[in-house]
């Protein structure tokens, strides 16, 4: 088990459960863009924020943000290591920073210093694309060892001014790559891991690259918070990041919607059903498992297990429980009934 630490009021690690995160899209000193953007997200179910910190102007408006919004910040550093001094000073709930890219170790110390002090993690953030052109050339390229021997240097130089609140993350666009770093990883440290991979793309391919990175990760015992990085409005990633979660076996709340791919048994348009059906769960919290099945063959029988579910006929549909059918209604008010049905359970 990893060592737990908190972001704001989020233990991560120790066993708690994983963590959503996200990162705003706005610029960071748009406080009003930026706080509708974090509080949309918040709605969707995002339990850690991190703002980009580019400036000093975006450091400033840390703590104007934090009055607003309900859950943690988290600052990311580059290349200036006062904007993390400001950020903590201005009440931050972590920083993610690249040791290797702030400056030297006076620098690096004095950021330790006052994170130690003000009780805030720091993620050490490697990626593939940011590995330093020694560490290229002792491995031949972008390696698991590569990225992890990269991680592990910078959580000594912190560990040297006695700073141990630590998260890691060793992302890359390439999903293999990925998982071997982050086992390779796990092997040899017990902080707690920030999963992800960056890059991943627009959602069709990038929800892919991220089930099979995040989740493949997660159904490994590996991973403590996860940010689905996607070429798309940042909700969308809290979305994915979700079903993730609910594949993997990690989240219980909500529905878990199955629905048959259609076949040539299939009477009823299936595809738009089960689309509406979807839709309209999209925000029920109950701890159900809900069928959408094309005909009686793949429904009452296939789908038994289902808490709910509707099976298509000849322009018909029909509804049942664990198996059991309960009655037959019109194609027209199916979706329908089957809410009904829902608000019963």
């Amino acid at each position: 088990m990893t060592k737990q630490l908190m972001v704001g009021s989020v233990p991560v690690g120790g066993g708690a459960p994983v963590s959503i995160q996200s990162m705003c899209s706005t610029r960071t000193d748009d406080v009003e863009a930026t706080v509708a953007q974090v509080l949309a997200l918040e709605n969707a179910g995002c339990e850690i924020i991190r703002v980009a910190i580019p400036d000093q102007a975006a450091a400033e408006a840390v703590d104007k943000l934090k009055e607003r919004i309900h859950i943690p910040l988290v600052a990311d550093i580059h290349f200036n290591y006062k904007y993390a001094i400001a950020c903590a000073e201005r009440g931050v709930d972590a920083i993610r920073i690249n040791p290797g890219n702030i400056g030297g170790e006076e620098k690096v110390r004095a950021v330790a210093d006052l994170c130690r002090q003000r009780g805030i993690p720091i993620r050490i953030g490697v990626n593939g694309g940011s590995l330093e052109k020694e560490l290229r050339a002792k491995y031949g390229g972008i390696t698991a060892g590569a990225l992890v021997e990269s991680a592990m240097g910078h959580v000594h130089l912190l560990n040297k001014f006695d700073f141990d609140d630590i998260c890691i993350s060793v992302k890359c666009s390439d999903v293999p790559l990925t998982i071997a770093a982050y086992r390779l990883l796990s092997e040899q440290t017990d902080y707690p891991l920030h999963l992800g991979v960056t890059e991943a793309g627009t959602p069709s391919m990038g929800l892919v690259k991220s089930a099979m990175g995040i989740g493949g990760l997660l159904c490994m015992g590996i991973g403590d918070t996860i940010r689905v990085t996607l070429t798309a409005e940042p909700v969308e990633e809290i979305y994915a990041a979700k079903k993730i979660l609910k594949a993997a076996g990690l989240r219980k709340q909500g529905v878990n919607l199955i629905a048959c791919p259609t076949c040539g048994r299939t009477r009823i348009d299936l595809i738009p059903i089960a689309e509406e059906v979807e839709r309209r769960l999209a925000n029920c919290e109950k701890d159900i498992t809900v069928a959408v099945m094309g005909c009686a063959v793949n429904g009452p029988g296939e789908a038994a297990a289902a808490d709910i579910g509707i099976a298509g006929g000849k322009g018909e549909g029909l509804l049942f429980r664990k198996g059991e059918i309960l009655y037959k209604v019109s194609q027209e008010r199916l979706v329908d009934a089957l809410m009904a049905e829902i608000e019963k359970l």
